[in-house]
């Protein structure tokens, strides 16, 4: 009786002790949840007048993030809206001119016809038709000059026009504005700060979908297919579940990272597989450390307990 108590005593401490095992049709992976992160950057230089970033706060697209000082800008776009009257009045003044010397030089030419045939009919002097020849390539000239200026001062005023378009393109960048809907999670610049081009002000990362790379070892990752189910779960909630599916699967196999966990002792080779989240409550947050379940068996049904392997 004494042998057979302790043979019971050991195989019941054999069985609690010993780990659990996977369920048929579910792989374990496990890693940090990681989220899309949005470097938002000046794109132009000034001083911040007004900044409304709260770390923390969700945003959304088109929100003012970053007012700079554009005053400088202003008064740039008031000089070159003024040249650019100049220029139009100048334009005017030159087509009226072309317009007097075109009408001269039409008549110009009338005249030279007109001597030309009396000088062969013998009626006008040579000194007439000369003066009369003199007279149109003088009036063809001034319309030719004239004709240069007004190209010139076309060139002039398109080259103004496109000064004032980049001008409003760098006031528009004056107001920095979230790109995406997501959460503020670093303020990067105060108010007072100068911010130069490419200067990082925050960081958003979208917090309504996330993701979970966990490793699969080599032998196994035949198994996974995109579009397969997952479950996952976190410190902060272990009684809850997150539904999850696969979104890639790495084409390069690796060595096993040192901080991740594999229920077979360090496999050596190991693939790389990407688990989307979605995350409505926002109780998922990036850099948790996540078990997760991949059922890669549809035929198979979840169990009612998912233990993490040892």
């Amino acid at each position: 009786m004494a042998i057979v108590a302790l043979a019971l005593a050991s195989y019941i401490l054999f069985r609690v002790s010993s780990p659990p095992t996977l369920p048929e049709g579910i792989l374990y992976g496990s890693g940090h949840i990681e989220g899309t992160e949005i470097r938002v950057s000046a794109e132009t230089g000034g001083r911040v007048i007004d900044n409304r970033m709260v770390e923390g706060q969700p945003v959304q697209a088109g929100d003012l993030l970053v007012r700079l000082d554009d005053r400088e800008l202003r008064i740039r776009q008031a000089l070159t809206e003024a040249e650019l009257t100049a220029i139009r009045q100048g334009i005017e003044a030159q087509q009226a001119q072309l317009d007097v010397w075109r009408h001269h030089a039409g008549t110009a030419a009338s005249d030279y016809d007109r001597f030309l045939k009396l000088r062969q009919t013998g009626t006008a002097t040579p000194q007439q038709l000369a003066s009369a020849e003199d007279r149109l390539k003088e009036t063809q000239g001034q319309v030719r000059f004239l004709q240069a200026q007004l190209a010139e001062s076309d060139a002039r005023l398109q080259a103004a026009r496109q000064s004032l378009r980049l001008l409003k393109l760098q006031l528009d960048k004056t107001d920095i504005r979230a790109p995406v809907d997501g959460t503020l999670i670093i303020k990067a610049i105060e108010a007072g700060e100068l911010a130069s081009p490419g200067t990082a002000i925050a960081m958003l990362v979208d917090l309504m979908h996330l993701r979970l790379k966990v490793y699969i070892p080599e032998r196994l990752i035949g198994r996974v297919q995109l579009g397969n189910e997952a479950r996952v779960r976190i410190n902060a909630f272990p009684e809850r579940f997150f539904e999850a599916r696969v979104s890639a699967v790495d084409q390069r196999a690796q060595f096993t990272p040192r901080d991740v966990h594999l229920p077979e002792e360090r496999a050596r080779m190991v693939f790389g597989v990407e688990l989307s989240l979605d995350n409505p409550e926002g109780f998922l947050k990036p850099g948790m450390p996540a078990d997760a379940w991949i059922r890669w068996s549809p035929q198979q049904p979840w169990p009612q307990q998912l233990e993490v392997p040892r």
